[in-house]
C-alpha cells in the first residue's frame, strides 16, 4: 500500500515565505537595475555636464583618427549622442579644425569639430538647432533630444521642443502605415489578446521610446499619435514664448484623437 504525505498548511506558509525571503530581494533588484528611457536621459545629462564635454551630434563625420587629418588612419566611429572629453585643438593643413578627445581610457584620437557640441561652449546650441531643422524624419527627433540632453537651459529649448514634438506626430503617421502593413488582423483576432497592446508592443515604437517619445493609440481609428509631452512643456515653462501658441494648438488637435 502506498501513501501520499500532504504537507500541512503550516508547513506550506514556511516555504512559501522562505522562498519569498530567499529569492525576493534578487528579483526586485533585477527590476531596479533595468533603466526607464527616463533615467537613461537623466544619467546622459548628469554625463553631459562639466567644461570639455563634447556629445556626437552628426555621426557622419565622427570618425576618430589618429592624427588631425582626414586621411589618417581611422580609430574608431563614434554614434550620434556618444559623449567624449576635449583635451586640445589643432586646425589641419586643409583648414578642418580638430578637437583631441578621451573616448574611454585606453581611446582617444582627434575628432572633426563640426561632428560635436559642446554645451559649454557659447553658440554650439544655435549651431545645432541649425542642424535639427535641417534634418528630416527620424534624425530630427535623435538630435533634438541631443539638444534637450545637452542645452537645458538655451533659450531656443522651446524651439527645440516644437521640433522634437512636430517630428514625433509625423513619426506616429508612419509608424501607423508600417504597422497596419505588418500586422495581421486574423492573428490578432485569433490569439484573443486586445487588438490595441499589438500596436503598443509593435517593434517599430522601440528607437522611438529610447528618445523619451511616447505613443498613445487610438483604437477606434488605429492610429498612433504623439503623446504631446514636449508640447506640454512649452506651456509650462516657456508660457510667453512664440512656440506656446503652436504647442497649443497641437495640443488641442491631439485631444480630438482620443
Amino acid at each position: 500500500m502506498s501513501y501520499i504525505i500532504r504537507p500541512t498548511k503550516s508547513e506550506i506558509r514556511f516555504a512559501v515565505f522562505h522562498l519569498l525571503c530567499t529569492y525576493a530581494p534578487f528579483v526586485l533588484l533585477s527590476i531596479a537595475l533595468v533603466p526607464s528611457s527616463t533615467q537613461a536621459q537623466a544619467t546622459k545629462r548628469r554625463s553631459l555636464a562639466g567644461r570639455g564635454v563634447a556629445v556626437v551630434v552628426d555621426e557622419r563625420l565622427a570618425t576618430v583618427r589618429r592624427e588631425p587629418d582626414l586621411t589618417s588612419p581611422l580609430v574608431r566611429r563614434l554614434s550620434r549622442g556618444s559623449v567624449v572629453r576635449i583635451t586640445g585643438t589643432r586646425r589641419a593643413a586643409d583648414g578642418v579644425t580638430f578637437y583631441r578627445v578621451v573616448v574611454t581610457r585606453r581611446t582617444g584620437g582627434w575628432l572633426q569639430t563640426e561632428s560635436v557640441a559642446v554645451p559649454s561652449r557659447a553658440g554650439d546650441d544655435a549651431r545645432l538647432l541649425k542642424l535639427i531643422r535641417a534634418s528630416e524624419d527620424f534624425d530630427r527627433i535623435a538630435r533634438a533630444r541631443v539638444f534637450l540632453d545637452a542645452f537645458p537651459k538655451s533659450p531656443l529649448r522651446p524651439a527645440a521642443l516644437m521640433l522634437y514634438g512636430t517630428a514625433a506626430e509625423e513619426g506616429a503617421d508612419k509608424l501607423t502605415r508600417e504597422a497596419a502593413r505588418r500586422l495581421d488582423e486574423r492573428e490578432m483576432v485569433a490569439s484573443g489578446a486586445p487588438i490595441h497592446s499589438y500596436f503598443l508592443n509593435y517593434a517599430g515604437l522601440d528607437r522611438y521610446r529610447r528618445n523619451g517619445i511616447v505613443f498613445v493609440f487610438n483604437s477606434a481609428t488605429k492610429q498612433f499619435h504623439y503623446d504631446g509631452e514636449s508640447w506640454r512643456e512649452i506651456l509650462r515653462r516657456y508660457p510667453r514664448s512664440p512656440e506656446a501658441a503652436q504647442a497649443r494648438q497641437r495640443l488641442d488637435a491631439l485631444s480630438f484623437t482620443r
